[in-house]
């Protein structure tokens, strides 16, 4: 099989010399980003500036400019429509921090994986980079950090409301959301000679205008003062945000910062048909990244996507913590068989392919159909989830186009294995009553382990996160295991879970070791809520309040009672000794302190000798509790192993 090769010259240029090898004289627009230059569909960068060379405009990358060196971003010159700025495929404090703010060790958007190439909150950054220079330039911000970022926002980093990016920034315009549809129709705009202050009319983009009167059809937010002094204020603005993402009925929001200034979000762009989002995908990508970072080693978040196909955008989940609903909408839009097939023949002549497809979603992997009819005419339900608390009557739960799929994909010379490795929707699956997908998943697309987000066990917890009930949870792992005894093979649930979010106190935590005990499970990492920009959660996190009811909401922001709840989950860790006798005395669970099957740690003496409880399955090596059969997962960390051992039978 002959294998693809790539030049310097396929990529868009990156300096002045590239510039002028392909002959021109400069370029429309320069886009200045904050991860290495990728030129693969997983990357937003790439597909923009794919997307806007399709239509016959000139695109040079400025990647992880100086931002100490206003010459940095002057390196084709000015550009004659304007600057495209995008902090990279992740918010740049959340790639720099983690949840307890300290700094990450590696960037996995840069070179060889060092830290420190791109500033925090580089979209603020660049852009006044840019305008010190370039006083009149445009410049249109785009990609996750300024479309979390584009109204009044808590930022967590610093731990206080902030305004618009777009004013902090300097920049003209955003392009929120997916933004090919956006950037197309503001290129077309500026090359007609159309001033960058009158694009005040384009769906899918936040724009700043200063006259009041020339606000139409809009419905107005409580100012930024207003959001300042009460935080009630923000719940009921951030809601009213939250009911207008949808491109078919979201309505046209406007922000007052003072009488002569006011940030206008215009309602979102229409989600792509299927034939658009084979033609953004379809494009000449490299799908790899710049030659000139062979040297320092590549960029490590290759590994993660080169042999995976995105096949839809946009979920109709509606996790309180995800911020999807914002960025990409409720919508599902998918791409059609033959172009994943035509990407996927090609994924097999890249060097290196050894004939595993690592994955093959979106979002939501299981998620290629819409969540209902009415939605293709209508749009989705702006009060209403289609998950949660209960499954809406109308969902039409359907995976037999994805099953299709995934029957074709492992057909194509080379393939020797398909695996769905991004998130599926377990009480979507269970809704299928056809059940075709989960015996197609068990028999060929999972890889031993099969890793879900049940996130948390109590109900009080799991109402706030727009998760199901864990009954429904419960129920998936019985027909799991079940369908692998149908098709003989041996394979195991990983959940994933989550600590410290709004609602959980220490009762819910101990609930949660419990849980884990009685699965006979510790997970090696858990995760912490992270409150990051624009969601249902971190409103929460801010203002202790459920922004859909106006109820108030318990949020454990103490740092050391977060260490509690976190080292809950681990009640194993003999290092998180102290921390879980002291949550499960501050709980008045003290009966879980003890010798018995159900006790968490042994008292203190015996610590010295026995820090936790070993877990007891019974002879057959099969748990006995609620759920049923299955796999007991005993943590190896004092021996310094990586991996861990599965123990399941048939009862």
């Amino acid at each position: 099989m002959q294998e693809r090769t790539v030049k310097r010259s396929d990529f868009l240029p990156v300096n002045k010399n590239d510039m002028i090898e392909r002959g021109w004289d400069r370029v429309d627009f320069a886009y200045v980003i904050g991860d290495a230059y990728v030129d693969h569909p997983s990357f937003g960068h790439a597909v923009i500036s794919r997307v806007l060379e399709s239509h016959g405009y000139r695109v040079g990358i400025i990647s992880q400019p100086d931002w100490k060196d206003p010459e940095s971003i002057q390196v084709f010159g000015e550009p004659r429509l304007g600057f495209l700025v995008s902090a990279g495929n992740m918010d740049s404090m959340v790639n720099h921090y983690s949840v307890s703010k300290k700094h990450r060790k590696t960037d996995a958007y840069t070179p060889g994986g060092e830290m420190g190439k791109r500033p925090d909150y580089a979209c603020v950054v660049y852009g006044n980079l840019i305008r010190r220079t370039y006083k009149k330039t445009p410049v249109i911000l785009g990609g996750i950090e300024a479309s979390l970022r584009r109204l009044a926002h808590y930022d967590y980093w610093s731990d206080r409301l902030k305004r618009s990016i777009l004013l902090d920034s300097g920049a003209d315009i955003i392009s929120y959301g997916m933004g090919e549809r956006s950037i197309v129709e503001i290129a077309d705009a500026l090359d007609a000679g159309i001033p960058v202050s009158e694009l005040t009319y384009i769906d899918g983009t936040v724009v700043k205008i200063k006259d009041g009167d020339r606000i139409y059809d809009a419905e107005f937010l409580p100012s930024y003062d207003e959001l300042k002094a009460d935080r009630k204020n923000y719940a009921r603005s951030f809601y009213t945000q939250y009911l207008n993402t949808d491109a078919f009925n979201g309505k046209r929001l406007a922000e007052p910062y003072s009488e002569h200034l006011y940030i206008v979000q215009n309602p979102p762009a229409k989600p792509l048909s299927v034939t658009e989002m084979d033609d953004v995908y379809d494009l000449p990508y490299m799908r790899t990244y710049h030659p000139s970072y062979e040297a320092k080693g590549g960029i490590p978040a290759i590994s993660e996507i080169r042999f995976s196909l995105i096949s839809s955008r946009g979920c109709f989940g509606g996790c309180s913590f995800c911020a999807l609903t914002f960025h990409q909408g409720r919508i599902v839009q998918v791409r059609s068989h033959d172009s994943l097939l035509r990407e996927a023949e090609i994924i097999t002549k890249e060097k290196d392919f050894k004939g595993y497809i690592h994955d093959v979603g979106g979002p939501t992997a299981n998620f290629r159909h819409p969540s209902c009819q009415k939605q293709l005419e209508h749009g989705v339900c702006r009060n209403r989830q289609c998950r949660f608390p209960n499954p809406c009557g109308n969902l039409d739960a359907d995976h037999s186009d994805y099953v299709a799929l995934l029957k074709k994909l492992r057909q194509i010379p080379g393939v020797k294995k398909v695996f769905i490795r991004s998130g599926i929707r377990f009480d979507y699956l269970l809704a299928d009553r056809k059940k075709d997908f989960l015996r197609e998943l068990c028999q060929y697309h999972v890889s031993g382990q099969l890793k879900v987000a049940p996130e948390h066990v109590a109900q009080p917890v799991l109402s706030l996160m727009g998760k199901p009930e864990h009954s429904v949870y419960e129920k998936f792992t019985e027909e799991f295991y079940k369908m692998n005894d149908k098709v003989g093979k041996k394979q195991y649930l990983v959940p994933y879970l989550m600590s410290s979010h709004p609602g959980s106190t220490l009762k819910e935590a101990v609930e949660l070791a419990e849980y884990c005990r009685d699965l006979g499970y510790m997970p090696e990492q858990v995760q912490d809520f992270y409150p990051t920009p624009s969601t249902l959660s971190t409103c929460m996190y801010y203002t202790g309040i459920d922004p859909r009811n106006g109820k108030e909401v318990y949020v454990p922001k103490n740092p050391h009672e977060k260490a509690m709840q976190r080292a809950l989950i681990q009640y194993r860790n003999p290092e998180l000794y102290d921390l879980v006798l002291e949550a499960l005395r501050r709980a008045g669970r003290m009966d879980l302190v003890g010798y018995g099957p159900k006790c968490l740690i042994r008292p203190k003496r015996s610590h010295e000798n026995h820090a936790a409880v070993p877990y007891r399955a019974n002879k057959r090596g099969t748990v006995k509790n609620s759920i049923s059969r299955k796999p007991a997962v005993e943590n190896h960390s004092r021996r310094k192993k990586k991996t861990i051992r599965n123990i399941h039978k048939k009862k």
